[in-house]
């Protein structure tokens, strides 16, 4: 399945620089509000170890590519408008902002952890800023979008429930339009204890807690305390670990990985996202600020956080976040290729719980038809189209005319 990925925040955070670092993209960075005034698309990658060396073959990778035993899944990555108050009144970018960000499988909420902007998303001495409240700001706008889409129709959900829609097929399909779906809307009722409760009496308490969770279900967030770099932001990301328990809270220097992979992209270094170390390999080509930089990366950033966290962050939100599973399929069971003679060519991403029948689904509609079973290809077992896949599996689809 494809997989979409916002970056929300306020200005100035270094949303635009996690994005280039991410996607190698060179979109404007600058001080000024709104620098990014419309939604910028680009291709990042999800990583995740492949499986061909425990099946002693060199892969011919199609949908995502292998670099050193490591298979990279595209994604698509959205930088989006930065937030200000009121944006779910339709102020600044926030209609746009809002229904993009609505698109997203996951978020990314980006906060500048060094303290160095103001309420307003505005360049501040550094330590001056809250993270805490800059994070507390956007996640109220968002809550209160999702509520104003709930209280701007109660009576067509009334009128869906007086003609025979249950309460949950009526609520997803007042929210259908933003990704959200009827298991989204079921957790929703009973995480609130509102399973029970009539929607008309539902008063504007419930409603905005309604709200509030469903927004949080249907759209999972991580927390990036990025420009962890700068000094007094660990004092923050401390804080905001604290604060925000219940959410996954990452370490992150933009700055850092954008340096990274430009050098490494140049032929300077060696190294792979997300990697805990990299190797100079052309020093004399390096200048004395070069160097330095490289030197405070190495021991300020890994040596302290292991990683710069861009692609960590990329890989929590798609296999934590959002639960998704790395399956191979194949056609030719013995030689672990597709129709082409491709070995191990597709990598394909499914939400845990999905079973043989759904893969069958994504790869194309027809293979459901006559499907009989799946081979599992790493301990020769016999599985039921009911089976729950697993990460890492390798399977052969089998119907009732043919292998697939």
């Amino acid at each position: 399945m494809s997989i979409k990925i916002g970056l929300i925040g306020k200005t100035n955070t270094g949303k635009t620089t996690f994005f280039n670092s991410a996607t190698l993209s060179s979109e404007e960075i600058s001080s000024y509000p709104f620098t990014t005034k419309a939604p910028i698309s680009g291709i990042a990658h999800a990583i995740t170890l492949c499986v061909h060396p425990e099946f002693n073959v060199q892969d011919n990778p199609n949908n995502s590519k292998c670099v050193d035993g490591w298979r990279y899944i595209p994604i698509e990555l959205v930088d989006l408008p930065g937030l200000i108050k009121d944006a779910w009144k339709g102020k600044g970018l926030g209609n746009q902002f809002l229904s993009i960000a609505a698109q997203s499988d996951a978020l990314l909420h980006v906060v500048d952890a060094s303290g160095g902007i103001d309420s307003a998303g505005k360049i501040t001495e550094t330590g001056t800023g809250d993270p805490i409240s800059d994070f507390a700001d956007i996640e109220e706008e968002l809550t209160m979008w999702y509520h104003k889409i709930l209280e701007g129709n109660r009576e067509k959900i009334l009128k869906l429930i007086r003609n025979g829609s249950d309460i949950i097929t009526a609520l997803t399909d007042l929210y259908q339009g933003i990704g959200v779906n009827k298991t989204h809307v079921k957790e929703t009722l009973l995480a609130t204890d509102l399973e029970e409760k009539k929607f008309d009496d539902f008063n504007m308490i419930d409603s905005k807690k309604f709200a509030a969770n469903l927004r949080k279900i249907s759209k999972p967030t991580l927390i990036v305390a990025n420009k962890i770099d700068v000094e007094g932001a660990d004092k923050n990301f401390a804080r905001l670990r604290e604060r925000y328990n219940d959410s996954i809270v990452i370490p992150v220097s933009g700055d850092s990985e954008f340096s990274l992979r430009r050098a490494e992209q140049k032929g300077l270094i060696k190294y792979s996202p997300g990697s805990e170390q990299f190797e100079i390999i052309k020093s004399d080509k390096l200048n004395e600020k070069q160097i330095n930089a490289l030197d405070f990366i190495k021991r300020g950033i890994m040596g302290e956080y292991m990683r710069t966290g861009v692609q960590f962050a990329i890989n929590v939100a798609v296999f934590k976040l959002l639960k998704m599973n790395s399956i191979y399929p194949v056609a030719d069971h013995e030689n672990l290729t597709d129709t082409k003679g491709r070995i191990l060519p597709d990598l394909i991403l499914l939400k845990d719980g999905a079973t043989i029948n759904d893969l069958a689904k994504e790869i194309h509609s027809d293979l459901t038809k006559g499907l009989l079973y799946a081979k599992d290809l790493r301990y020769n077992l016999r599985l039921p189209v009911d089976y729950q896949l697993r990460d890492r599996d390798v399977v052969s689809l089998v119907s009732a005319g043919k292998d697939n």
